[in-house]
């Protein structure tokens, strides 16, 4: 058997620490034939790919373009990330050009309960501090825009509310890349007449911001700002929207976002070349990186391995209902990724029990990795299910899950990039390269445009999670009806439920069935162009656990960070 999960001695960041990097106007030149003049660097091991060259790229054929999702998140762990960078590393091992398009870690689950968000093990991108702390400053520029935005209102109604804004209508909040539960609801503008009209308000992460949304989803500068300006902030007196253009916001939040809107180019442990770009989250907005780096990479390499948030009865449904309704993306193969461990968790194993070999527990566990499958399928893709190796894992619990994935018409690898890079999982990109060549994915959308939007929740509810039914009170309805009369009924709609279960209680493993999806809230998204339904008791605002991650980050006597991941 080969090096395993656990074995190694070496911390994420000691790896990073320890790796050669090489300079990334190196990789850019000689890997995807980049010269220096069209790039931005940040340091010698970070750049920004220049909107003008990205320009000229626009007749070149695109690769093709492969999926990573998983299971439901279980506290065992599944190892997406790491998986997208050892399958993209992988498929440069066997002899591809490829790369791959991340998400930007947050700040929020940085400091708080994930810790950081680059890869794991031998299987990085890197620098992995940068990436996981200021990287670029795109998130900051993110924030500074929404909040420009929230400045701007507040000081038009200030200053005479010329617009006839309604005070208690005012739906846009304020936000930062930190989990902080104190800012939530709070109550802004007191302290007399010289600080304004006070007003309940709160904050957003800024993950969680429209704005976020817009740049994960804009297709250059242009659309960019007219998506800006399309945001509905508050609504008039006489219930009229009120959006960011009528404040004349747009074009200075476009001033703030235009650098970072380039995609951002740094590279894996093994030279491989890798955009992160956005971050929007994937139980409270569409979690994918932004269609400016998708589309890029698709020009550059061919083959471009992405990945969307959490299990794929979310952010693969995003993926697909969401990114590839609005940009004509199509993916070519879906990599649906587990742990024997985790599939353990959802038979009814606790963590501390794991290491132990349980085949009834798998088998009972298996439930959820069928259904994924299932729900990929339902999508017309073909799909491969690669196996995060971990030391404890048993030949007999390795057996009996590449029997029940046979039987569902996929092939299941077991896959070792944590411990051995590309290598490791070499037999995954093979057989990802295998489906690719066969031509069979045709992808469906999982409803019309067309579709009323309560009915397009109840089809994602009962088509993907298999919930009987969902339930919403006259005031959702009410607000969907009002939506869809102001225009924007043929938007998709962005599912915020929890990521553990395929219903709203996180407690709920396996693959439950015949329960009730709860909508507790509608926002319209107009500048993202579509409507978050928020389900459950989801947060737009995170707090930080008992023991936040932040507790064991340093900075040690040689200046180094120590303790991030």
């Amino acid at each position: 058997m080969p090096a395993s999960q656990h074995q190694n001695p070496k911390s994420d960041i000691e790896i990073s620490q320890t790796a050669k990097k090489r300079p990334i106007l190196d990789i850019a030149r000689e890997k995807l034939g980049i010269s220096p003049e069209n790039l931005d660097p940040y340091g010698h091991y970070k750049a920004k790919v220049s909107m003008d060259y990205i320009k000229t790229l626009k007749d070149k054929k695109n690769g093709k373009l492969i999926l990573v999702t998983a299971i439901s998140p279980t506290p065992a762990g599944e190892g997406k990330t790491t998986t997208t960078v050892g399958l993209t590393d992988a498929l440069n091992h066997i002899g591809k050009k490829a790369m791959l398009c991340l998400r930007e870690p947050s700040l929020g689950p940085s400091f708080g309960m994930k810790g950081g968000a680059a890869g794991g093990g031998y299987a990085q991108v890197v620098p992995m501090e940068d990436i996981n702390l200021h990287f670029t400053g795109d998130f900051h520029a993110i924030t500074s825009a929404n909040n420009l935005l929230a400045a701007l209102l507040d000081n038009h109604i200030y200053w005479g509310n010329s617009l006839n804004i309604d005070q208690r209508r005012v739906g846009w909040r304020r936000v930062m890349d930190m989990n902080d539960r104190a800012l939530r609801h709070i109550v802004s503008s007191l302290g007399g007449v010289a600080n304004g009209f006070p007003r309940e308000d709160g904050f957003d992460i800024t993950v969680a911001s429209e704005v976020m949304a817009i740049f994960c989803l804009a297709r250059n500068l242009d659309d960019l700002k007219q998506r800006l300006g399309n945001i509905v902030v508050a609504y008039t007196r006489d219930r009229k929207p009120v959006r960011a253009r009528d404040l004349k916001a747009n074009g200075a939040m476009t001033a703030l976002l235009k650098d970072a809107l380039a995609p951002n180019l740094v590279q894996t442990l093994e030279g491989t070349p890798a955009f992160i770009h956005g971050g929007p989250f994937a139980n409270i907005a569409h979690g994918c990186n932004s269609v400016m780096a998708t589309t890029t990479a698709l020009k550059l390499a061919d083959y471009v391995v992405t990945e969307a948030g959490f299990g794929a009865d979310l952010g693969a449904e995003k993926f697909i209902d969401i990114k590839c309704r609005k940009t004509g993306l199509a993916p070519d193969c879906v990599v649906l990724v587990a742990t024997i461990r985790a599939l353990k968790m959802h038979g009814g194993v606790k963590k501390e029990d794991l290491k132990a070999e349980n085949l009834k527990a798998l088998e009972a566990g298996m439930s959820n990795l069928q259904r994924h499958v299932e729900n990929v399928q339902k999508f017309g893709l073909p799909a491969v299910v690669s196996i995060n190796r971990f030391s404890a894992d048993t030949d007999a619990e390795i057996a009996l899950v590449k029997e029940k994935c046979k039987s569902l018409g996929v092939e299941a690898f077991m896959a070792d990039h944590w411990a051995m890079g590309g290598e490791g999982a070499a037999d995954v990109a093979k057989a990802v390269v295998k489906v690719i060549d066969q031509g069979k994915a045709k992808l469906k959308l999982l409803y019309p445009d067309d579709m009323p939007l309560l009915e397009k929740v109840r089809t994602i509810a009962k088509e993907l999670y298999r919930a009987k039914d969902i339930s919403a009170d006259k005031s959702v309805r009410d607000q969907l009806a009002n939506f869809e009369a102001m225009g924007y009924g043929k938007a998709p709609v962005c599912m915020a439920k929890t990521q553990y279960s395929f219903s709203t209680n996180p407690d709920l493993k396996g693959a439950p069935s015949d329960f009730v999806i709860p909508v507790r809230e509608v926002r319209l998204s107009a500048g993202a162009e579509f409507v978050v339904v928020i389900c459950g008791e989801i947060l737009t605002m995170p707090g930080l656990p008992k023991v936040p991650s932040a507790d064991a980050i340093d900075v040690n006597a040689q200046g180094q960070i120590v303790g991030l991941f």
